[in-house]
């Protein structure tokens, strides 16, 4: 049974959030700002936009799932750089990857991007920088908490009615659909509860805060509904696909849309569908190089993760691994219905589908359990694949590009001058097209504020207070002072992250991904004193940037200028730019 939008039937043309049919004529009358460089010819219309967004889909440890790492590989007793090359050489045929169907549908139709990043490796705060095209420090969302900004009574008022889809709605007259997980803190009571539709969407079908799979409640245009536990009405996965689809079928045909459709997986509690819970039972964490082993020289929470880690707590994170896995198929089965719906519709070849994730994930790496949040690839680097007109297929490229940029790429394609919005991010739309020449960014800000707990855990009272997100084992993945920015850099001489943290320390993090892709060694104390120096005020220059100053010459290229005076206080001690507790 699908569930239909507003009520049984078809949607309601009366609904005050739906923006009246008109004419293409009459478009051009109204919405002369975001004609840019489509127009509006006679019998043409904009293109739609599809945004595909899944919840902690990793893209460094096999989350697009290129290679499986399999029982024979656990029972040879391989140790070391031998098990790592074993496990490389242990592909599987591509009909048993969980996204065999959306990489070709449309990463072999479109373009990959295989330096994708994320500003902040959290789900909430890394959602609201893809709405808004803006870094944390300026959107201002810093965690999962209300108090940390995340669907907030503030972020409300000031930055919804400036996201991209606002923009597409109120000035491009786009309709526009949204359906799944928003942001972790939407439908509090404290917030407006699940009567409150953000600005600038016609139709609203979001969870009720964070992801599940059974057993919860969505808002559909301001109304709650709840689900229950069976399957074949209440699978969030599938509810989102039909509803989509619904949406396709019942749609006006004189404007464009935008679609946003945000999945729960592969995010916990990791729930299949029946049909895929017997999916992958050889399926095992990766043991890339930086798994299960100590990480030295790196921040005191890395640090103080217990290695080797014990046999529960490996078995734990290999199920979770592989559960996830199970859980992307149903995405796999969204994605094939709607581009068959589009193809069906006739409005394929004029779509641009985006798919990607809000963060990364790790299972084991520098012992570390289960989660995001910490500043290494595994957490901060996402898949993104995209397909659309003037798109050539199986096209990869390699530009540093974040999920910052894809607001203004989404407004460009609208043909909304990019000038009237205050995003940092840059539009893709001249890589998307293989634009020659083109002069492009070699950096990209991560910033992240730690969050922790006032008073000691109980189960592990050996510990302080002050960490959080503590597994049984006492190794915890969170801390007050887990607050760190970060430039990462791409350019072509150097592959560089360079991060600081905000505590007594200010503890410095750097590494050459080039000669050290899984982030082991810490170069922070025996790289040119002059590079880190420039590394220290690019990174302050970026944590305080906004719009344009977001997107200037980074330390590698030729227009980059830099003045050593201004890293120096009175004192003569390098000035590093300080997190500020109370950002709100």
């Amino acid at each position: 049974m699908r569930l239909l939008p507003l009520a049984p039937g078809r949607l309601r043309r009366g609904s005050p959030r739906h923006l009246p049919s008109c004419s293409p004529a009459l478009l051009l009358l109204v919405l002369g700002g975001c004609l840019g460089v489509f127009g509006v010819a006679a019998g043409t219309r904009r293109p739609n936009v599809v945004l595909l967004l899944t919840d902690d889909q990793d893209e460094v440890l096999g989350g697009m799932a290129f290679s499986e790492y399999s029982t024979t590989n656990c029972q040879t007793g391989l140790q070391g750089e031998e098990l790592r090359q074993e496990h490389l050489r242990t592909y599987l045929a591509p009909s048993r990857t969980p996204l065999k169907k959306t990489k070709a549908l449309i990463g072999e139709m479109g373009m990959t991007f295989s330096s994708a990043y994320v500003p902040s490796a959290l789900c909430c705060p890394s959602r609201a920088s893809i709405l808004t095209g803006k870094y944390p420090h300026n959107h201002h969302v810093v965690n999962n908490t209300l108090e940390g900004n995340c669907s907030s009574k503030s972020w409300q008022k000031i930055q919804e009615p400036n996201t991209f889809p606002a923009i597409l709605r109120s000035m491009c007259g786009y309709q526009t659909f949204f359906a799944g997980k928003y942001l972790n803190e939407y439908g509090a009571p404290d917030a407006g509860g699940l009567e409150h539709v953000p600005l600038g969407w016609s139709y609203w079908y979001a969870l009720e805060k964070n992801s599940k799979y059974y057993n919860y409640t969505l808002s559909i245009n301001g109304k709650a509904r709840k689900h229950g536990e069976n399957y074949s009405v209440d699978y969030l996965t599938d509810v989102l696909a039909n509803v989509s689809l619904d949406f396709l079928d019942y749609k006006s045909n004189f404007e464009p849309f935008f679609m946003m459709i945000a999945t729960p997986a592969p995010h916990s509690p990791w729930t299949a569908a029946p049909q895929y819970q017997k999916a992958f039972q050889n399926v095992f964490a990766p043991r890339n190089k930086n798994f299960n082993i100590h990480g030295t020289n790196k921040h005191w929470l890395i640090r103080q993760a217990k290695t080797p880690m014990t046999n529960s707590s490996i078995q734990f994170l290999d199920n979770a691994f592989r559960k996830r896995w199970q859980t992307l198929l149903s995405v796999d089965d969204l994605v094939e219905k709607l581009v068959k719906r589009l193809e069906f519709t006739g409005e394929l070849n004029n779509t641009y589908i985006f798919y990607t994730s809000d963060n990364g994930y790790h299972t084991g790496q520098f012992s570390l359990p289960i989660d995001k949040r910490q500043l290494y690839e595994f957490d901060i680097k996402v898949p993104l694949l995209v397909r659309g007109p003037g798109i050539k297929p199986n096209q990869t490229s390699k530009m540093l590009v974040a999920n910052i940029d894809l607001g203004p790429t989404i407004l460009d394609i609208a043909g909304y001058d990019l000038n009237k919005t205050q995003m940092d991010g840059m539009s893709l739309l001249p890589i998307l097209r293989g634009a020659s020449n083109l002069t492009w960014r070699s950096d990209v800000l991560v910033e992240y504020q730690g969050e922790g707990r006032n008073v000691t855990d109980p189960t592990c009272p050996s510990l302080s207070p002050g960490v959080s997100q503590c597994f049984p084992d006492c190794v915890c993945e969170d801390a007050y002072n887990n607050t760190y920015a970060c430039v990462r850099t791409m350019s072509a001489l150097w592959n560089l992250q360079y991060c600081e943290f905000d505590d007594q320390e200010v503890f410095v993090e750097v590494y050459n991904l080039t000669a050290d892709p899984d982030q082991i060694t810490n170069i922070a104390k025996t790289i040119d004193p002059e590079l880190l120096g420039k590394m220290n005020y690019r990174l302050m220059m970026l944590q305080s940037c906004s719009g344009p100053t977001c997107r200037t010459p980074g330390v590698f290229d030729p227009g980059y200028r830099f003045d050593p005076r201004l890293m120096f206080s009175n004192r003569g001690s390098v000035r590093t730019r300080r997190f500020s507790k109370h950002l709100l």
